[in-house]
């Protein structure tokens, strides 16, 4: 029998790692993308090897038009079952501080090229009679914190609109809004890791429960029982108060 063959953004590292691994293990063919080539052809002969699967490199910068090209041009000219928009990263600077071409950048990958991959995929998917589409938003979507919060809300209400216009058929549309998760992200921008060790998550516990979500015909998953109670909570919270939590939740930068 033929495999299922799935794509994923931000294959290379942190959340998109956890989801290449998870699909190897369970027989998936894959497609890799991400901006870091050595990365991604590592990951891929590791699969490959240990798994049998196959796994081709796709590299591509999402914040770019021939980045998204190049991607959506796999997706129509090739079978992809499930496609996992999870490329991602978050800016070292405030609103004010940070350049408006930077802002542009990241809404690009976050928000733009989400969409366009989204739309590029479902079609096909549905013309097929079978399919799955995973867009990774966070729990800052619930927030005011900065242009991230804002691409991850537009990324929520996005999938679950696509996912009332497909109610019916055969494609399932889910959008993941994980917590603080255990990567590199925060090392990235330099700042420490907020808050106590028990709201921070395994890739592992959100690469399994946001699968089993989607398997499961959910439109909105988020994994950890904490986290969804928060987001049950934040329906209720009066703007302003999310606004003033928003504003008080300060990154404490590493110095140097």
């Amino acid at each position: 029998m033929t495999r299922p063959r799935a794509l994923i953004t931000g294959a290379s590292s942190g959340l998109g790692r956890g989801y290449t691994l998870s699909l190897a293990a369970d027989q998936y063919d894959l497609v890799l993308v991400a901006r870091d080539e050595a990365r991604l052809q590592e990951l891929a002969r590791s699969i490959e090897t240990e798994h049998g699967t196959l796994a081709e490199v796709v590299v591509a910068d999402l914040s770019t038009r021939s980045g998204i090209d190049v991607v959506r041009t796999v997706i129509e000219t090739s079978r992809v079952d499930l496609l996992i928009n999870n490329a991602g990263y978050g800016l070292k600077q405030s609103l004010l501080e940070s350049e408006v071409s930077d802002l542009v950048d990241q809404d690009m990958v976050l928000t733009g090229a989400v969409r366009e991959l989204s739309l590029a995929a479902v079609k096909q998917m549905r013309n097929r009679g079978r399919g799955g589409l995973i867009n990774v938003s966070s729990m800052a979507a619930l927030t005011t914190m900065g242009q991230y919060a804002a691409s991850k809300m537009s990324t929520l209400v996005f999938t679950e609109a696509l996912a009332g216009e497909l109610r019916g058929s055969p494609v399932t549309v889910t959008a993941v809004l994980p917590g603080f998760i255990r990567t590199r992200f925060h090392e990235r921008l330099g700042v420490e890791r907020p808050g106590p060790g028990w709201i921070w998550l395994s890739v592992a516990q959100v690469v399994a429960a946001s699968l089993r979500d989607a398997r499961g015909g959910k439109v909105v998953s988020i994994p950890g029982v904490s986290y969804r109670m928060a987001a049950r909570i934040a329906r209720f919270v009066p703007r302003p108060l999310v606004r003033w939590g928003s504003n008080g939740f300060s990154l404490n930068r590493r110095d140097g």
